[in-house]
């Protein structure tokens, strides 16, 4: 079986490129939530698309809980089963951040709805790149999906999310600096995971 590898983070802490490069280091398979099936793509237009008619947030916790299920089926455990390693740009602990305290629908009920998503599956490790949301705002721009338009109250949420699950975790969480350049951010990544393989 190969490793499961999610990468978190709040919007603009650079999670996406710190994601793909760390499959690259590891000569993983790279995939990415909401996403990574044709479905799952099209449910990621569904619930980012800024200017279409956005879900509920029920919905929209349902909704990442499907395209997670097509994800697991048809991309992860398939991999794994054949030794591969899998880094995933966003796992559940996203949809528990966003969805369960930056919306508001409660941290165990989002979970549970996960569970029964992913059958269970959890990563290996989880790799928490953490900025500062006022650093991590200025790197988005102007060009923002519908979540990330949510503004810095939902994003401090997620943050204190994303802190107290880390906290909650040691043994499978590494938090990782996400200020400074792309190199040394990713450098700081590949030190802390080589690591962890080393354990």
């Amino acid at each position: 079986m190969g490793r499961f590898i999610a990468v978190e983070g709040a919007d603009g802490t650079g999670k996406s490129t710190q994601a793909r490069l760390l499959a690259e280091y590891l000569g993983a398979v790279f995939t990415r939530e909401p996403g990574g099936t044709p479905l799952g793509e099209r449910i990621r237009d569904l619930v980012l698309d800024p200017d279409g008619d956005g879900p509920v947030d029920r919905a929209e916790a349902l909704l990442m809980a499907a395209a997670r299920a097509q994800h697991v089926e048809l991309v992860v455990l398939p991999a794994l089963a054949a030794g591969r390693d899998v880094v995933s740009d966003r796992y559940v602990a996203s949809s528990v951040a966003y969805q369960g305290y930056g919306r508001g629908l409660g941290a165990d009920v989002v979970a549970d709805v996960n569970r029964f998503a992913t059958g269970g599956l959890q990563p290996d490790l989880v790799v928490l790149v953490a900025l500062d949301v006022p650093l991590a705002a200025d790197r988005l721009g102007d060009e923002r999906d519908r979540i990330e338009r949510s503004g810095d109250g939902l994003q401090a949420k997620v943050v204190e999310a994303y802190k107290e699950m880390a906290t909650a975790d040691p043994d499978r969480w590494i938090v990782v600096d996400g200020s400074g350049t792309i190199d040394e951010v990713a450098d700081r990544i590949a030190r802390a995971i080589d690591e962890w393989l080393s354990r």
